[in-house]
């Protein structure tokens, strides 16, 4: 029930107002029948704009919306008076909302900020009237210019979900956990795989009133690059976290090996994705002694830094909170 109230990849059909067209018309007055041309403009047709809504996490309202279309321009009116230009549909989006054509795969619009407005589908230009054809040499110009067609084509919207930080483990490596302990985030907990099926954001209270946001995602499993799980539904969502947390839980019976599949994955959908900056923590770490730890410890890569973390037992989290902080706000 749960994954059907999260939407993030949405396929509609827009159309785009047609422009007015322009009016052929001539001023009569009581003494003159044919006092000149005055036909005015005709109207813009709408245009389709997404707007940028930071209460959005889904693109669920838009599900049973496929035919986004538009209002045609007004036609030009007699007294050079323009008409009235088409209504703009506008489409709110959580950020994060990137809008794609069909047919050439082209990005056409990316919305990251509150209250942002893109023209994604522009409406045509409505045409001019006769008013603006007169010349000396032609003083009663008999045509005006029709109305210019809207656009319109199969698009795509797909939600890649804003987070500072973005969780990365294995179903049931504590991930939702983390999060609710860490943010006022309420994600579903429980001890099977898959809880979590649709992103969840909390925002994690720092020192002197800073913050970030945490970004509970699905779990991978091995293949998830190739589409399994949840494959590249989860995927496309951790491209846009600034650092990755690999949670790897201490009751994992290979932690190295576990860690070595998640880097794998991430390096078959988007090599790039190896560039950012990482940390790993250990999770259910209260079931270690020292010992242990240390022993852990050594077979861990060097080259990422790593914690010992427990979330029930609150052990290791104002440190893991000072360490992502400092990764967030490294130059570069």
């Amino acid at each position: 029930m749960e994954k059907a109230h999260f939407v993030d990849y949405i396929r509609v059909f827009c159309k785009s107002g047609k422009g007015g067209a322009g009016s052929a018309h001539f001023a009569r007055t009581k003494f003159k029948a044919m006092a000149g041309p005055d036909g005015g403009d005709g109207g813009r047709g709408g245009h389709i704009i997404l707007r940028g809504n930071a209460q959005l996490w889904t693109l669920l309202h838009l599900r049973y919306h496929k035919n986004i279309l538009a209002e045609n321009g007004q036609n030009g009116m007699k007294n050079n008076m323009t008409g009235r230009d088409g209504a703009d549909q506008i489409i709110e989006v959580p950020l994060g909302t990137i809008a794609q054509d069909e047919d050439s795969g082209a990005i056409e619009a990316e919305v990251l900020e509150h209250g942002q407005e893109i023209i994604w589908v522009r409406g045509g230009r409505g045409g001019q009237g006769n008013a603006r054809f007169a010349t000396a040499t032609n003083q009663a110009p008999e045509y005006a210019q029709p109305g210019e067609e809207g656009s319109e084509g199969w698009k795509y919207l797909e939600l890649k979900i804003l987070a500072d930080v973005g969780l990365v483990g294995f179903p049931n490596a504590g991930k939702s956990t983390l999060l609710s302990v860490l943010s006022a985030a309420k994600p579903k907990i429980a001890d099977y795989a898959f809880t979590t099926v649709r992103p969840q954001i909390g925002i994690v209270p720092y020192r002197e009133g800073k913050s970030f946001a945490m970004a509970d995602l699905p779990g991978i499993i091995e293949g998830a690059a190739e589409g399994k799980g949840l494959g590249h539904r989860f995927l496309r969502h951790i491209e846009r976290n600034s650092v990755l947390l690999f949670l790897i839980p201490a009751d994992s019976a290979d932690p190295v090996s576990e860690l070595s599949i998640l880097m794998r994955e991430l390096e078959e959908y988007n090599p790039d994705l190896l560039h950012k900056r990482m940390l790993l923590a250990i999770s259910k770490s209260d079931m270690l002694d020292d010992e242990l730890k240390q022993e852990l410890a050594t077979h861990l890569p060097a080259s990422l830094p790593h914690l010992f973390i427990s979330s029930v037992a609150h052990q290791g989290l104002a440190e893991l909170k000072d360490a992502l902080w400092q990764l967030l706000n490294e130059p570069g």
